[in-house]
C-alpha cells in the first residue's frame, strides 16, 4: 500500500510580500524532494483584518501602519532585494489601493474546488503577481474576474459568486482558526497537520523539513 501524500497547508495572505517569496521558495523546495509525494493546500490569513471590504488608499494605509510612506520605503527596499534574489518582481510603488483580501481568498478556495481540477496555486500566484508586480487593484471586481478567467475559471460564474456572500463566513472561520492555533506570522507551513514552520524559509530548509516529516510518517505506518 502506497503512503498518502504529505499534506502541506500554507497559511498566507496575497498582500504579504514574504508570502509571495515563500511560495516561490516552497516550489523550489518541492523540486529538491521529487521522491516525496506532496499535496498543498492554500489557507487564508488576514494580514490587515481592519481594512474595510472596499479597501483604503494605499498612502493613507502606509502612513497609519508605518508612520509615513517614506518609513515604509526602507522596509520595502529590503523585501524587493529578497524578491529579486528569487527572480520575482516586487514593485510596491505601483500599488494605489490596499485591499481587504477576503474576496481573493474566496477565489483561491473556488479555484481549489473547480470541477476541472485544483487551480488554487495558479490563482494564488496570479493574484500576488497582480498586486506585487503590476500594482493591480484587488478591490476591483473586474480585476478579480479577469484573474480568475486567466486561471481557467468561469469568469461569469465568478462575477456572480463575488456579488454574493458565498463562502465569506467559511473564509473568515478558516482565518480565525489559524489565529486561534497561534499562527500570527505568515507564511506558515503546516506539515501533516502537526509540524509548523513559520516564515519564508530558504528552499533547502523547507526541503529538509519535508524529508524529515515524510520519513517520520513513513516510519509510523511501517509494519512492526
Amino acid at each position: 500500500m502506497s503512503a498518502k501524500p504529505l499534506q502541506i497547508d500554507i497559511v498566507s495572505d496575497v498582500v504579504c510580500p514574504w508570502c509571495y517569496i515563500g511560495k516561490h521558495r516552497l516550489e523550489a523546495a518541492l523540486a529538491l524532494v521529487p521522491e516525496v509525494a506532496v499535496e498543498t493546500r492554500w489557507r487564508p490569513f488576514f494580514l490587515n483584518p481592519g481594512v474595510p471590504r472596499e479597501g483604503v488608499d494605499r498612502d493613507s494605509y502606509l502612513t497609519a501602519k508605518f508612520g509615513s510612506v517614506e518609513a515604509y520605503k526602507a522596509i520595502a527596499g529590503r523585501v524587493a532585494e529578497a524578491a529579486a534574489a528569487e527572480g520575482l518582481a516586487y514593485r510596491p510603488e505601483l500599488v494605489r489601493r490596499q485591499p481587504n483580501t477576503i474576496d481573493c481568498h474566496r477565489l483561491i478556495h473556488w479555484a481549489e474546488l473547480d470541477p476541472s481540477g485544483d487551480k488554487s496555486a495558479a490563482m494564488k500566484q496570479r493574484l500576488m503577481e497582480l498586486y506585487f508586480r503590476d500594482g493591480g487593484d484587488l478591490t476591483d471586481i473586474e480585476v478579480l474576474v479577469k484573474a480568475a478567467a486567466d486561471c481557467g475559471l468561469d469568469g461569469d460564474a465568478v462575477r456572480r459568486r463575488l456579488a454574493s456572500d458565498e463562502d465569506v463566513a467559511l473564509i473568515a472561520t478558516q482565518a480565525k482558526d489559524a489565529a486561534d492555533k497561534g499562527i500570527s506570522g505568515v507564511p506558515t507551513f503546516v506539515f501533516a497537520g502537526k509540524y509548523a514552520v513559520s516564515g519564508a524559509q530558504p528552499a533547502e530548509q523547507l526541503a529538509g523539513a519535508i524529508r524529515q516529516v515524510a520519513a517520520e510518517l513513513k516510519a509510523d505506518i511501517a509494519p512492526a
